[in-house]
């Protein structure tokens, strides 16, 4: 029997763990913030790397490598993604895992900060071979049977991201549940309904997404109907963002997901799109629209840009070519530090992925609670208690940005920064 590994010198490097410490830096800076806490919430509690075997469709034996890491848990138990993605590194998922442990406390949710993936490439990116359902089921089961002993309900909830289906998110929960003789819905989030999913989980990530667009649009006095759209990343979170801000009367100009870009200053229907792509499996050749390739998609003029694809999309390079006047990160840290910079300089106003993706984390945290509870609520009661969360999550950023005179994303991990620092004072140090 032949045995094939992924060697992770291969995987493209990032330098994500490097960005998430000089945002947590700089906002420490800002709040003074002592040097002992400084030191505790500047590292990860804990971080497992896996090497495990999987069974291939082809007879053969392919060890891949897997990763969790726990950024701080003083709050409460760890809740952050996996993704199945040929990127995965262990810096990629420390810097997730700060980051998720600031989006909980930003929104004053008693979670701390996770982050997870495995070094694949399912839909075959990469190799030209996507993985089949029985290779998909096997690796979640393996890697879920790898991590079991610090996972959990109560100690780490795991939630989907890059390349997780619905199905794999049942799969993580199915073999939770076997390893402890019991049904253990709490172990993840996302999952579909018939199984303790919660209401509105398709389009959480895109509703908070239009939410934070509104509250923006408000405070910059631009009027949202008739304003240009271009939203990169087409996944679950951009497309319903682009329908959502379609109803509100946005013009969505252009849109782009891993098979290319399609462009049309008439407009796209986005639920049009939706259905081209599902017949056809790719943007391109959309009726009465152009194809261009992403990087172009980034620079053109707009109101209003999404970024709901992956980390690092706006750099040094070609952050003085953006021509938005908003920007809305609904991807994990999707803007280097050094174009951050450039963009601010410019005035264009970012709302930081601490606040675009509120909406997804809150809806995790509900339905870890009402999976807990065995009681679950109507979509309309999930809605208006998820709109009344960011709403707030928004004001209370703005009132810090405003009172300290510093950018959305400074305020925001100050404000986040001040909650688990304060968590982690009255619990102290032991022994």
């Amino acid at each position: 029997m032949m045995v094939q590994t992924i060697n992770e010198t291969e995987i493209k490097p990032t330098n994500l763990w490097d960005a998430a410490q000089s945002q947590f830096q700089r906002a420490a800076d800002a709040m003074n913030l002592e040097d002992r806490l400084r030191v505790i919430l500047g590292n990860v509690k804990r971080e497992l790397a896996v090497n495990f075997p999987v069974r291939m469709s082809n007879g053969r034996t392919q060890v891949f490598t897997g990763y969790r890491a726990h950024h701080n848990v003083n709050m409460g138990p760890a809740r952050g993604g996996i993704r199945y993605h040929p990127d995965v590194n262990p810096a990629q998922v420390r810097a997730f895992a700060m980051l998720n442990t600031w989006r909980a406390a930003v929104v004053n949710v008693p979670f701390g900060g996770a982050a997870g993936g495995i070094v694949c490439d399912p839909r075959g990116q990469r190799s030209g071979r996507a993985m089949t359902a029985r290779e998909l089921e096997n690796l979640t089961r393996r890697f879920t049977t790898e991590i079991d002993f610090i996972i959990g309900p109560h100690a780490d909830i795991l939630v989907p991201e890059v390349n997780i289906t619905p199905e794999i998110v049942a799969w993580v929960m199915d073999t939770y549940s076997m390893h402890h003789g019991h049904t253990v819905t709490g172990v993840v989030t996302g999952k579909p309904l018939a199984i303790g999913g919660s209401a509105l989980r398709d389009e959480a990530g895109g509703l908070g997404v239009e939410l934070v667009i509104e509250q923006a649009a408000r405070l910059k006095q631009l009027q949202l109907a008739g304003a240009t759209v271009v939203i990169q990343g087409f996944g679950n979170t951009g497309s319903n963002a682009a329908r959502f801000l379609h109803d509100l009367g946005c013009k969505i100009i252009a849109v782009s997901d891993v098979s290319g870009a399609i462009v049309s200053q008439a407009g796209l229907n986005p639920l049009q799109v939706e259905r081209y792509r599902a017949q056809n499996g790719t943007l391109l050749d959309f009726p009465n629209a152009d194809t261009w390739n992403e990087s172009e998609l980034l620079e053109l003029p707009c109101d209003i840009l999404v970024l709901a694809g992956l980390e690092n999309q706006i750099d040094a390079s070609n952050a003085p070519r953006i021509r938005a006047k908003i920007i809305a990160e609904a991807a994990n840290l999707p803007i280097t530090v050094e174009a951050d910079d450039i963009l601010r300089d410019r005035a264009i106003f970012i709302i930081p992925d601490l606040l675009a993706n509120a909406s997804s984390l809150m809806l995790s945290y509900f339905e870890w609670v009402q999976d807990l509870q065995s009681f679950f609520w109507t979509e309309q009661e999930t809605r208006e208690r998820l709109s009344r969360v960011v709403v707030n999550a928004f004001d209370n950023v703005v009132a810090m940005s405003e009172q300290h005179q510093v950018d959305l994303r400074t305020a925001g991990l100050m404000l986040a920064i001040s909650r688990v620092a304060e968590a982690t004072r009255l619990r102290g140090i032991y022994p």
